[in-house]
């Protein structure tokens, strides 16, 4: 038996962003977005549109802290009202700031407190998100978590409330256009990893194994080519319907191995996410084969029958854009290295994955 839920409504296509002041109906909204002078510009022409925010939030830093989100909340709480929406304009590190805002309306104590314990969620806010995210890779705009960490004591959080739906996602990829070859990169690779690491995973469903499908067999055809023409509109529109469905697949499944792992190296190393998840991929992929056969079955519809032909396969797709797949090459010793697999396999996400843990301390290499 398998059960398959998302409830996210989504604006898809070029020209979508000048929907959002419809979809926000008058409401006051909050807008959480960066300061950069891109991001001040759609925030002029969403003002134009729908009228000025009661207060916007762009003390937005990679991979959102508890000391600036604590500042966020606090400046959020003094001009919440019972009607208001949050619009999360930006990347991934706005849609997880936006997420512990809507649950924070007194503030963001509550919010570590549940993190901390995993008590008081009722206690929590539920404000609602219309999410319209400016990179392709994250899926946030479809997930119902958000990625927090506690830099000072080297910790990552996961906040997990089903009210995190964002109430619309809104993806416009002419939002897209100017991002740069790193971030165009390393986005896609966070995508091609939520689909590859919904697949090798014990919340997998037909549903979930359809969207993955598609998701990573497009994105690892579309991203080579998006690397070498940055501003092809119809790239971009791949690219990002390719990590919507992404999103959607693993929306259900939660990540695996590869995300799991990857959140010390992020910590320690200050490798950025997308390929802190991505590095090890055909090392999980080789780890996992003849585990399952439907995973197996699925795996062959994006690389061949031939699934040891497919780690190389991914192997050198990883290559290509530049990603070495040795963890040496991101300061990662050996000691340290079996060391992070073996808490990863411990780990919540780690316990998603289908494979054993002795198959994966054999194939992985430093």
């Amino acid at each position: 038996m398998w059960t398959y839920d998302n409830p996210v409504k989504v604006e898809f296509g070029a020209g979508a962003f000048n929907k959002v002041a419809g979809l926000i109906a008058g409401r006051p909204y909050c807008l959480v977005t960066y300061g950069e002078p891109y991001f001040q510009g759609l925030s002029e022409r969403l003002a134009a549109m729908a009228g000025s925010p009661t207060s916007t939030i762009n003390n937005i830093m990679p991979n959102p802290d508890f000391a600036p989100l604590r500042l966020s909340c606090a400046d959020f709480a003094n001009s919440v009202s019972y009607d208001t929406v949050i619009v999360a304009l930006g990347g991934g590190s706005v849609m997880d700031t936006a997420k512990v805002l809507a649950s924070s309306r007194d503030g963001f104590q509550p919010v570590q407190d549940f993190l901390e314990t995993g008590q008081g969620g009722k206690g929590l806010a539920n404000i609602p998100i219309i999410a319209i995210p400016t990179t392709a890779g994250t899926g946030s705009e479809v997930t119902h978590w958000a990625t927090v960490w506690d830099v000072t004591a080297q910790k990552k959080y996961s906040l997990a409330r089903p009210s995190l739906y964002p109430e619309y996602a809104v993806i416009d990829p002419e939002l897209t256009l100017g991002l740069p070859l790193d971030l165009t990169i390393s986005t896609g690779l966070d995508a091609i990893s939520h689909a590859l690491e919904s697949l090798w995973n014990r919340n997998s469903n037909p549903v979930s194994a359809n969207h993955a499908v598609f998701a990573a067999t497009e994105m690892m055809t579309t991203l080579p080519l998006l690397a070498k023409d940055l501003r092809n509109l119809e790239l971009r529109a791949r690219a990002a319907r390719a990590c919507l469905f992404s999103g959607l697949a693993f929306s259900n499944t939660k990540t695996a191995l590869a995300h799991s792992v990857s959140y010390p190296i992020t910590l320690k190393y200050n490798v950025v996410h997308g390929l802190a998840c991505s590095f090890s991929l055909p090392m999980v992929m080789a780890s996992v084969i003849g585990e399952d056969p439907d995973c197996d079955r699925n795996l062959a519809r994006i690389f061949g029958d031939d699934l040891q032909a497919g780690v190389t396969k991914l192997d050198a797709f990883l290559n290509d854009l530049g990603v070495s797949t040795r963890a040496s090459d991101y300061g990662v010793q050996q000691d340290e290295w079996r060391n992070l697999l073996t808490s990863a396999l411990d780990g919540e996400r780690g316990r998603n994955f289908i494979g054993s843990s002795k198959r994966v301390l054999d194939s992985f290499t430093i």
